[in-house]
């Protein structure tokens, strides 16, 4: 890895840029939490809707192990391989409040047939001595911003002083695992096009998405469009993505064992309004993520000069929620965690 200039993480700054966006699709979850407005929140996460708003609002936000928390209720319900990717977690100011809220939500409600019992350990008494921290090398398929590498190196140090292993680990496998990604939302039979339909929506033709005046949104018309160029991939495609992404899954699981990841939330920090609309890639960092099906904390890590959240997300083993909400406990303690945005 390139030698990157370390930055000093600001304790304050003038507000968060109210011309960023706060990140979906729990972005009003984020915000509200970010301002102050709530303690906690709750989102649901596919592809980093629970990580995305709590790294640009400078909170932390957990994705769960799959199975700990029910997702009954969610609407569009899931089906087929997302629901090994979907999960329901907290946001929240102050790390210490992670676990207790999934203590709440976690456990069977005999509805979710994928929810199940599992033993929470407990980040407060873990200890971080001899953790083996991985950093991924060669994994985002985008150069990665300087201030968010930066603050990476940096917690790195910090769990390193705590006692922990450091070790950097090529996975080159991260590159190419969106296609297996998008394989596994398109297994669901919902898709957007049909809920539209199903609201009393007329079909959307190639016509009507090509018109800039229709009555979609410019990120609604590029969404159906993906949507309808994937539905045309064979069959047989799908299933050899799908048993990719599988494979995939038990690499990353393999290389995290029982120890901690590190990884970039995305390849920068907020950015203005409108800034990821068709970017597909951007949400790339966080999606693998799901796709591994991996809990996940998203950990603040101060801000940048120009006074925008830093941050890393920390990955652990399935059922090791405790795991990797003791290191944002950790570097909760020695970064300041959330920053109250001055008015």
């Amino acid at each position: 890895m390139d030698r990157v200039r370390q930055p000093r993480l600001r304790a304050h700054a003038q507000s968060y840029d109210p011309d960023r966006i706060a990140g979906g699709s729990s972005g009003g979850e984020g915000a509200t939490v970010g301002s102050g407005g709530s303690p906690i929140g709750l989102g649901s996460d596919v592809g980093g809707s629970i990580r995305g708003p709590a790294f640009f609002n400078g909170v932390f936000g957990h994705k769960p192990s799959l199975g700990l928390v029910p997702i009954t209720g969610a609407w569009p319900p899931a089906h087929g391989e997302v629901t090994r990717m979907v999960v329901n977690g907290p946001l929240a100011r102050r790390a210490e409040d992670l676990m207790p809220l999934l203590r709440i939500l976690a456990g069977p409600d005999g509805i979710d047939p994928i929810a199940r019992e599992m033993e929470l350990g407990d980040p407060a008494t873990t200890s971080l001595d001899g953790l083996r921290v991985v950093i991924s090398e060669h994994s985002v398929n985008r150069p990665t911003s300087r201030d968010l590498l930066a603050a990476r190196e940096q917690a790195a140090g910090a769990l390193a002083a705590a006692g922990a292993k450091v070790e950097r680990v090529s996975m080159r496998s991260m590159l190419t695992a969106y296609e297996p990604y998008l394989a596994a939302l398109a297994d669901d039979e919902t898709g957007l096009h049909n809920l539209i339909m199903g609201e009393g929506a007329d079909p959307v033709t190639l016509r009507g998405l090509l018109r800039r005046r229709g009555p979609h949104t410019a990120p609604t018309r590029i969404l159906l469009a993906a949507e309808r160029a994937f539905a045309r991939s064979s069959p047989k495609r799908l299933r050899k993505m799908i048993a990719a992404g599988r494979a995939f899954a038990e690499e990353i699981q393999g290389t995290i064992g029982d120890g901690v990841l590190l990884h970039p939330p995305y390849p920068a920090v907020a950015p203005r309004h409108g800034g990821t609309v068709g970017r597909f890639w951007w949400v790339q960092p966080m999606a693998v993520l799901n796709l591994a099906a991996v809990p996940v904390t998203q950990v603040p890590l101060g801000l940048n000069g120009d006074g925008l959240p830093l941050g890393v997300q920390v990955a652990a083993g399935p059922g090791r929620d405790h795991l990797s909400i003791a290191v944002a406990l950790e570097l909760e303690r020695v970064f300041g965690g959330w920053v109250p945005p001055d008015a």
